[in-house]
């Protein structure tokens, strides 16, 4: 079964689960959000945060596909653009971190690897553009029936060190955790760039004998 990972654009965000397309959780302060929740359109709002951050960043965010069906997506960006990254226990995230906000993979394909390929496409595209870390909250309790709905947006602190995140300020519900981006490159980027490294050794070493060669004939 085919998959792939593209980023998100306006042009295929309504491939989010409705529900997330509709919610708001990081995109706005608490008071806007209930404010929003009342008397506006979440969908409207979301689609808004969205091209802001497109326009004035860049690139915020994939979908991964089977075959032709959505089955997940995360979203991240600069914690300036995230209003809820303040509101935690364990906040503010690292001034040279970019915050993973909303994560999500469909429940039937939960535990095939696409929660990893996701956070791996985005480790590759934000290294890419020189970020350093990725950091994000995470939910010690995220089957709590506490009645707190909202913090279903929150992912779980379990899933995050299972990708490789650690640590870096511990609570007993709301952890921050720390993504150090060379830790997330794949094995076979790094092969090949020990690779490369080699073969440039190989072709100066080759262009070295030559040319000793041709100062003795």
């Amino acid at each position: 079964m085919s998959r792939h990972v593209v980023g998100i654009t306006l042009d295929n965000l309504e491939h989010l689960p409705q529900r997330c397309r509709r919610c708001v959780y990081w995109e706005l302060a608490p008071h806007l959000k209930e404010q929003v929740e009342e008397y506006g359109d979440t969908e409207v709002e979301k689609e808004a945060w969205i091209s802001a951050v497109l326009l004035e960043w860049g690139s915020c965010g994939r979908i991964a596909y089977s075959e032709e069906l959505p089955v997940g997506f995360v979203l991240y960006a600069p914690p300036s653009a995230v209003p809820r990254s303040t509101a935690f226990p364990t906040a503010p995230v690292s001034a040279d971190a970019i915050m993973l906000t909303s994560f999500f993979v469909l429940p039937e394909f939960r535990g095939a690897g696409l929660g990893r390929m996701l956070v791996q496409a985005a480790v590759q595209d934000l290294t890419r553009r020189g970020v350093t870390a990725i950091e994000a909250y995470g939910d010690e309790d995220p089957e709590t029936t506490s009645g707190e709905r909202e913090h279903t947006c929150v992912v779980a602190a379990d899933f995050l060190r299972s990708v490789g995140f650690k640590t870096v300020h511990a609570h007993a519900r709301w952890p921050r955790l720390r993504l150090e981006l060379r830790a997330g490159l794949s094995w076979k980027e790094d092969v090949e760039a020990a690779l490369d490294q080699l073969l440039g050794h190989v072709s100066v070493a080759a262009v070295g004998s030559k040319e000793r060669t041709a100062g003795r004939v």
